[in-house]
C-alpha cells in the first residue's frame, strides 16, 4: 500500500470513529501531516484525492473541511464516469437499473405521500406538453427522481441518480422522439396508477416493463449507431449487431 493510500485510510478511520465529523475543519497542514506520519507534499496529494472524491472541501484562505458526506454528494462523480462508458458497459448499467428501479418503485408505492403523487401528476403532464428532446429528457428524469424521493431513502436516491445515464438518454431522445414519447407516456402512466393505488407488486411490474423497454430502445439505438459506421474498423468497446441482439 502506498503512503498516500495509507494516509487516506487513516483519515477515513478518523471520520468513521467520530474523531472528525462532517463539517469539521481539519488541523493545519503541518499538524495533520505529523498526525498521519507523512510529509506535507504527500499530505497535499491526499487532500487532492479526497477533494476529488467529495470527502474534503479545500477553502482557499480558510482551511480544509470535511464535507457533509451526504450520499448524493459522494456519488455525484459516478454519473460523469457512466457518461464516458462504452456501449457494452452501458448495457451493464441498464441491467443494474433493472435490479434497482423496480424495487425502488415498489418501496415508493408503500411510502409515497399525497404531495409526492401530485408532483408526479404534474411531471407527467409536463411530459405530455413537451415538444423537443431536451425538454423530454428533463421531464423524464424529473419523473424518476420524484419516485426515488418517495422511497425516503437518500442513499438509494443517490445511486439511482448516478446511474440515470442522462447524457445517453438525451442521445436516444434526439434519435427517437416520436415513438419513444408515446411509449414513455403510456408506461409512466401505468407506474403512476400503481403508485396511486399503493400497490407495490403492480408498481414493481410496471417499472420492470418500463426499464426493459428502455433497454430495448438503447440496444436498437446502439445497433443503428453501429450500422452507421459499418465498414470502419471495430474499436474497443463497440458492439456489433449480434452482440446487441443478445437477450432482446
Amino acid at each position: 500500500m502506498s503512503v498516500t493510500d495509507a494516509a487516506i485510510g487513516k483519515i477515513r478511520d478518523l471520520i468513521m470513529s467520530g474523531r472528525i465529523n462532517p463539517g469539521d475543519r481539519l488541523p493545519p497542514e503541518q499538524e495533520l501531516a505529523t498526525m498521519l506520519g507523512i510529509s506535507r507534499s504527500s499530505l497535499r496529494e491526499v487532500v487532492k484525492a479526497l477533494s476529488q472524491a467529495r470527502v474534503l472541501d479545500v477553502r482557499r484562505g480558510d482551511g480544509t473541511y470535511v464535507t457533509s458526506l451526504e450520499p448524493r454528494l459522494l456519488l455525484s462523480g459516478l454519473s460523469f464516469v457512466i457518461d464516458l462508458m462504452e456501449d457494452k458497459t452501458l448495457i451493464e448499467v441498464f441491467e443494474v437499473r433493472k435490479l434497482l428501479e423496480p424495487a425502488a418503485t415498489a418501496l415508493a408505492a408503500q411510502r409515497i405521500t399525497p404531495d409526492e403523487l401530485d408532483a408526479l401528476h404534474d411531471s407527467l403532464a409536463s411530459m405530455r406538453s413537451a415538444h423537443d428532446p431536451e425538454e423530454m429528457v428533463v421531464r423524464d428524469m424529473d419523473f424518476h427522481a420524484h419516485i426515488a424521493d418517495a422511497t425516503g431513502n437518500a442513499s438509494l436516491c443517490s445511486i439511482l441518480d448516478a446511474i440515470s445515464t442522462r447524457a445517453l438518454r438525451a442521445r436516444i431522445w434526439r434519435a427517437s422522439m416520436s415513438g419513444l414519447k408515446s411509449m414513455t407516456l403510456s408506461q409512466h402512466g401505468l407506474i403512476l396508477q400503481a403508485l396511486t393505488d399503493r400497490d407495490p407488486a403492480l408498481a414493481r411490474s410496471a417499472a420492470t416493463i418500463h426499464v426493459s423497454e428502455s433497454e430495448r430502445w438503447l440496444r436498437e439505438y446502439l445497433m443503428s449507431e453501429q450500422e452507421r459506421v459499418l465498414g470502419t474498423p471495430r474499436v474497443r468497446g463497440t458492439i456489433v449487431a449480434a452482440d446487441l441482439a443478445t437477450d432482446l
